[in-house]
């Protein structure tokens, strides 16, 4: 198995709406449209993608590990030098739009991800909750679960770390559309009675 990419980021807090509007900026743009502070506002600080990934050389298939690269910090789930990175960490990758949309180990709650598919943000995501801290209390963070540090496991012993839930979506964790549907769903349910 070879060793898969990092990336990272730090999220400034934009102004969802585009231009006056009341319609957020990520369902009028599209990636490439996006300027700088859009795109790093869709970071939800979840930390995934921080995390050592392996793919099988034969299958091609991507293996989460529960070990962060070295310049992650594990109580704030951001890079530790978030504008040299590329410098320090050889591997990590520089999200684009034509990034976001050939990788394929981008976890299925990122924004980016979900965006490029059509998919609107989870209710979880800072820019729907206003609530940087919402990311961690839906169970999508990395936030206590980091086993160890990538200089800390010898390569040998990188497949004994192999985890499947970063690659996956927390029941907890949905879709602001699906939740939002289901708040009407019981609002119109209370007012029949």
């Amino acid at each position: 198995m070879a060793k898969a990419k990092k990336s990272g980021s730090d999220t400034p807090s934009p102004d969802t709406a585009v231009g006056g509007s009341s319609v957020p900026f990520w369902k009028t743009k599209s990636l490439e449209e996006m300027n700088a502070r859009e795109w790093e506002s869709l970071c939800d600080g979840c930390g995934r993608c921080c995390l050592l990934k392996l793919q099988d050389e034969d299958t091609e298939k991507i293996y989460f590990t529960d070990i962060a690269c070295d310049l992650f910090d594990p109580n704030t789930c951001r890079c530790k030098d978030y504008k040299n990175r590329q410098a320090q960490v050889s591997d990590c990758v520089r999200l684009t739009p034509h990034e976001v949309r050939t990788l394929t180990w981008l976890p299925p709650t990122c924004a980016y991800r979900l965006i490029a598919e059509g998919k609107d943000l989870m209710d979880w995501h800072p820019l729907i909750s206003k609530d940087p801290l919402s990311v961690q209390k839906a169970g999508v963070s990395v936030h206590g679960r980091v086993k160890a540090f990538e200089k800390q496991v010898p390569f040998e012993d990188v497949i004994d770390y192999i985890v499947s839930w970063p690659g996956k979506i927390p029941k907890s964790a949905k879709p602001a559309s699906a939740s939002k549907a289901k708040s009407k769903k019981a609002s119109k349910a209370k007012t029949k009675k």
